[in-house]
């Protein structure tokens, strides 16, 4: 496996968006108590003398919708400030971001992706939940405001979900032509929502290649990210295409992340619950960041037995106790 240097932190799990995939339609979530969330000062304790001990120097802000925690420009700053910090980004709904966006860049964050199912605002607005007044326009203000400020790259995720917004695949891909942003095809999984994943399924990378090819032609890009996107681009392009396979293909030799939850429960592998260590409740009891360092780095050490072996433990059984908002994604 690669060296695991890249954690994703949930800075909150509640959402202003209630997307199918992620917190589906009549699912009574319970939200994490405020008291019950890491606070700043934990959060930035376990960061400088927990994770980057043990050797995690990139950081990805997560939610729910991480634009909704309190303060979080200025949590922005204090993580970007850590000299070990070599990257530090975020993924986020875009719908409170073009007033943030200038503020985010200019204390330190760099990169950024922003959630874009549709480009219809009527399925968008079926997919995030909405009923009332349609809030795609200021998603795409927010995509807007991040690509003036100079955020690159700029990425653009896409849940591909059969028959819902399959059909807009090759409009989604050319965003990537005339501009440098980087439109990411995420195969639909079935964590917490196993009732409409049941009903829906899922849809290839290789499938969604092949219409981009039959179009356009597709070449395998010379930018390489470190995650687990394989990526393309359409010829002559500014942008490039990611596909991440995680129902189609094993990528567990590229796995180089853990995840911590926004109450604290560090998590090795986003598909089952293995191994999970509740490092808030342990640094509120008194435990020293130093025999958390060493919790840590067990884990680390059973991390490629846990991806291997157990990959698959949650989406055979549908045993999940978490929504993928409640993850961090």
């Amino acid at each position: 496996m690669n060296q695991v240097d890249y954690l994703r932190i949930s800075l909150i799990d509640r959402c202003n968006f209630r997307c199918q995939y992620c917190m589906p339609e009549g699912a009574e979530l319970d939200y994490i108590l405020k008291q019950n969330l890491l606070t700043d000062e934990e959060l930035l304790t376990l960061i400088e003398e927990v994770f980057i001990p043990v050797g995690f120097t990139r950081f990805r802000l997560t939610g729910g919708e991480p634009l909704l925690r309190p303060r979080v420009v200025e949590l922005v700053r204090a993580i970007a400030s850590f000299p070990q910090t070599q990257d530090l980004s975020m993924t986020t709904n875009g719908f409170l971001l073009a007033p943030m966006a200038q503020s985010l860049y200019d204390v330190g964050l760099r990169r950024i992706n922003i959630s874009l199912d549709s480009l219809d605002p009527d399925i968008f607005d079926q997919i995030i939940g909405n009923r009332g007044r349609s809030h795609w326009q200021d998603v795409w203000n927010g995509i807007q405001a991040a690509y003036r400020v100079g955020f690159d790259p700029l990425k653009l995720n896409v849940v591909v979900i059969p028959n819902v917004n399959d059909h807009e695949v090759l409009d989604l891909a050319a965003l990537t032509i005339d501009k440098q942003w980087h439109v990411r095809f995420i195969e639909f999984m079935p964590i917490g929502n196993a009732q409409l994943f049941g009903d829906r399924g899922w849809i290839s990378s290789q499938e969604l290649r092949q219409s981009i090819r039959a179009r356009w032609g597709l070449t395998e890009s010379k930018v390489r990210g470190s995650g687990p996107a394989d990526v393309f681009q359409i010829p002559r392009a500014k942008g490039t295409l990611g596909f991440i396979s995680q129902m189609s293909e094993c990528f567990c030799d590229r796995c180089n992340r853990m995840r911590l939850s926004a109450d604290g429960w560090l998590r090795p592998c986003l598909l089952n619950e293995t191994g999970q260590i509740d490092l808030k409740t342990a640094l509120r009891a008194g435990i020293s960041t130093a025999e958390l360092r060493e919790q840590v780095r067990e884990l680390l050490a059973l991390k490629p037995e846990i991806n291997f072996k157990q990959r698959f433990a949650g989406t055979r059984t549908g045993a999940y106790t978490r929504t993928m908002s409640q993850i961090g994604g």
